[in-house]
């Protein structure tokens, strides 16, 4: 069954969550090729488990790696918009590429730089009632938890 099939199963959006986890696998990806180096022959894998249950309060996405963690020291950070782990060179060169080109990616874009993914990404989940949470381990890898409640009476939670 493909994602879509099982996102519209339980949850119907006008942000898909498929953004959500494009972050997230793209921060798993760049932080297992960083900590194990692009010449490593034998790389861990990036696991991702579906909690489903039909009788589940919500439906939970776990993404693991063994990308060599974040330090506890900015686990706070991880959740402000633009700050990044990324070589500053990443972020000139992106800037360069959109104001060049007058588009917003190429085919050379990098997995990270702009520091927006993870909070944008919490704000989603928060505003159609679920939520995203990082466990970190530095020196050995990262699991982030999507919560996405399940269809029902819940509306979206704006002021009346």
């Amino acid at each position: 069954m493909g994602t879509g099939a099982w996102v519209s199963r339980y949850y119907v959006l006008c942000i898909s969550p498929d953004y959500i986890m494009l972050e997230l696998l793209k921060n798993s990806m760049r932080a297992t090729m960083d900590w194990h180096g692009v010449d490593a022959v034998d790389l861990p894998p990036i696991k991702v488990v579906i909690a489903d249950g039909d009788d589940n309060e919500d439906v939970v996405i776990k993404v693991s790696d063994e990308g060599g963690g974040i330090p506890r020291s900015n686990m706070k950070k991880i959740w402000s918009y633009l700050f990044t782990t990324a070589d500053p060179a990443v972020q000139e060169g992106m800037m360069a590429l959109k104001s060049s080109n007058n588009v917003d990616h190429g085919v050379d874009s990098p997995l990270a730089g702009l520091g927006y993914g993870l909070p944008i990404s919490r704000s989603y989940c928060r505003y159609f009632g679920g939520d995203l949470s990082v466990m970190s381990m530095e020196g050995h890898g990262t699991d982030a938890f999507v919560y996405l409640r399940r269809l029902g009476s819940a509306r979206e939670p704006l002021p009346i």
